[in-house]
């Protein structure tokens, strides 16, 4: 291909902002073909293209990544080449989440309604709960569970497919772009507001659980890529291979703890936030 060509591995390491123009520019680029080709069911097509076309660029930086890890197999070498490798990951899922969020509010409702109508069918809402601060256990563990599940499919379709994940992570970066974009226009003519203001305020209700559970779904996909690498990369009884097994484990069981406390924030939003809720109750009136 000739796209991955833009940005090197190297260069994308170093400057992983970069992966946000990426996201930005595939999801424009993969919206148009899908609208093209498959005008009754654009949307979904249009994850997939997207998701075709940072494959060859995330292929390439997991192995720049994996041949320093293998060079010097330490723990402060593993996470030092991890954390240019998560940059890039949620970089490139900003560039989707906001260019579904802009197409959501700027395109007509008609329009946005058929071109991101399986987006808009994801279930969404929050508990409206009167009174002090509230945590409800059991929504925790309902949105954990379900969340753990996406977390180990990312995992294990890494692993399968190396940066096979990006799939999870591009398909979860359009729902909630379109879906907070689509509220933010609702509740903007619902209101007479103006729509990026209303998004704006929408954005700094849910950007902690939103990207706390991102992060989560990223490291799990960047573990099992390693991990896939290494298993083709290395003999199975090697220290070196011990290493990277040992190092990758330890990297999916962070994945899990981020996830949780971004569960944890996301239960006290939908409980607590006013904000959210206020914006949530002008769109979709009871």
């Amino acid at each position: 291909m000739v796209f991955e060509q833009l940005y090197s591995a190297e260069y994308l390491h170093d400057n992983p902002w970069y992966g946000f123009l990426l996201g930005a520019g595939y999801t424009v680029l993969g919206l148009f073909i899908a609208l093209m080709i498959w005008r009754d069911d654009p949307a979904l097509i249009a994850v997939g293209i997207i998701s075709l076309l940072l494959m060859p660029s995330l292929f390439q930086l997991t192995d720049s990544a994996e041949i320093s890890e293998r060079k010097t197999p330490t723990f402060k070498a593993f996470f030092s080449q991890t954390l240019p490798h998560a940059k890039v990951y949620a970089f490139i899922f900003f560039g989707i989440f906001f260019t579904f969020a802009l197409f959501s509010i700027l395109l007509p409702k008609l329009a946005a309604n058929h071109l991101f109508k399986i987006q808009l069918g994801i279930v969404t809402g929050g508990a409206a709960t009167a009174g002090g601060a509230v945590f409800s256990t059991a929504l925790f563990w309902d949105l954990f569970t379900w969340n753990l599940q996406v977390l180990g499919l990312s995992f294990f379709l890494s692993l399968v497919a190396g940066n096979g994940a990006i799939l999870f992570i591009a398909w979860n970066a359009s729902v909630w772009g379109t879906v907070f974009g689509n509220l933010a226009k609702t509740a903007a003519v619902a209101s007479t507001a103006n729509p990026f203001i209303i998004f704006i305020l929408i954005i700094l209700s849910v950007f902690p659980h939103t990207f706390l559970e991102g992060l989560s779904y990223m490291l799990s996909a960047i573990s099992g890529t390693t991990l896939s690498d290494g298993l083709a990369k290395e003999q199975l009884a090697s220290t070196t291979m011990w290493h990277v097994f040992k190092y990758n484990a330890v990297l999916l069981i962070i994945a899990i703890g981020v996830l949780a406390v971004g569960m944890m924030v996301e239960t006290y939003v939908l409980g607590n936030f006013m904000t959210y809720r206020t914006i949530i109750n002008i769109a979709f009136p009871r």
